[in-house]
């Protein structure tokens, strides 16, 4: 699943991580890579442990909380700190797949990446290439959304960063580990989500035949989910 979530950060919210980061001192991006990914990676990060970060993750994850398409597609049980990245003069990531396992900063264990998220925060005529591409079953997606916009994908494609030619490209990244670690199972169970939600809205969510298929739902969510 390919889920782009649009204006997932308002204005406001923007605002605030732009405001945050912008003066910030940036790293080198391989400080946290490893082996492989430091042959194709050409960036810069944020120091992950940072008040910065810290700061602008949280309005970040603030906004995740109160999408409830993310809710639904994600169906997340743990979720890896956000971190930022910048790219600007030619600085690309190429093509590499996530790591499947990512030790959280704070050593309190670690997070099953089933999915990773993008964050787009900067306006998209304000750099030139920098695109997301993202390998599918379909064909190569290139994904190059709006400031405040997201895009969902599976942690297991193979994707890129395309060079940055004019400008500056800034993203929030991270990664979901989901109660349904299956991707085809929760591909399902959003597709189902999303049904009873607009069937809801035509027949009345105390429609019988509704409440006979929420349980369904509920149901398989019972018999996929982790323990």
């Amino acid at each position: 699943m390919l889920l782009p979530l649009p204006a997932l950060l308002s204005h406001d919210d923007l605002a605030a991580v732009r405001s945050l980061i912008d003066p910030a001192d940036w790293i080198d991006g391989n400080a946290t890579s490893g082996h492989q990914a430091r042959l194709v990676k050409h960036n810069l990060q944020l120091p992950e442990t940072g008040d910065v970060a810290r700061q602008a993750g949280q309005i970040v994850l603030a906004a995740l909380a109160r999408s409830p398409v993310f809710i639904a597609a994600a169906l997340p049980a743990r979720i890896y700190p956000p971190m930022f990245n910048s790219y600007a003069g030619g600085q690309n990531y190429g093509l590499h797949v996530d790591n499947a396992v990512r030790v959280l900063p704070d050593g309190d264990g670690s997070v099953r990446a089933d999915l990773s998220i993008t964050v787009f925060l900067e306006d998209p005529e304000a750099y030139d290439g920098g695109e997301l591409t993202i390998e599918t079953a379909f064909g190569a997606q290139r994904v190059k959304l709006a400031a405040g916009d997201a895009v969902l994908y599976p942690s297991s494609s193979l994707h890129r960063v395309e060079p940055v030619t004019r400008g500056r490209r800034l993203a929030s990244f991270f990664w979901v580990q989901s109660m349904v670690r299956d991707e085809g199972a929760r591909s399902s169970l959003f597709d189902l989500d999303q049904s009873i939600q607009q069937l809801a809205t035509e027949l009345g969510p105390a429609n019988p035949a509704l409440v006979r298929l929420t349980g369904v739902y509920h149901n398989l969510l019972r018999r996929w989910a982790d323990g």
